[in-house]
C-alpha cells in the first residue's frame, strides 16, 4: 500500500496510522518483522528520526515490540489488534455521520442511502430481493 504523505499533518501521525492499518488490514501479520527504521524510512521517503519517532510511539502503544537484537515486531495480541480495528471502525462511522449531517441528511435518510449502496432492501420492503 502507498505511502501517501502529506503536509497537512504532523507526518509521523500519518505513518502511525499507515502502519496499524497495515496491522489490522493484515498486510502485517501478529509476529511478523518489520523492516529496518532505514527501510521503513526509505520506502516512506522521510527522514529516519521520523520514522523511528513514529515506531517509537506504536511500541508504546504495545502494537509493535522490539527485540534487543533482532529488530521489532508486530504484536501477537489479536484481541489487542481487535480492539484497534474496532476503535477505527468506530471512528470512520462516526466522522460519516458527522458529514452526512452537515450534509442536510437526517439519520433515516443515511441509512436508506447505505442500505441502496449494499444492496440491501431497505424495512418495509416486500422481503422478495431478486438481487435485481
Amino acid at each position: 500500500m502507498p505511502w501517501n504523505l502529506n503536509s497537512d499533518r504532523p507526518i509521523f501521525i500519518q505513518i502511525i496510522e499507515k502502519i496499524q492499518m497495515d496491522i489490522i488490514s493484515g498486510a502485517y501479520r501478529p509476529g511478523d518483522k518489520l523492516p529496518s527504521v532505514r527501510e521503513l524510512a526509505q520506502e516512506a521517503s522521510v527522514n529516519p528520526n521520523t520514522m523511528q519517532k513514529a515506531l517509537s510511539e506504536l511500541e508504546r502503544t504495545g502494537l509493535v515490540y522490539s527485540q534487543r537484537t533482532s529488530g521489532r515486531f508486530i504484536t501477537e495480541d489479536t484481541i489487542m489488534i481487535d480492539q484497534l480495528k474496532s476503535e477505527l471502525a468506530k471512528e470512520v462511522v462516526t466522522e460519516f455521520l458527522e458529514t452526512m449531517q452537515k450534509l442536510g441528511f437526517q439519520r433515516e435518510e443515511t441509512i436508506s442511502l447505505l442500505e441502496k449502496a449494499i444492496g440491501v432492501e431497505p424495512e418495509g420492503g416486500d422481503g422478495n430481493d431478486t438481487g435485481m
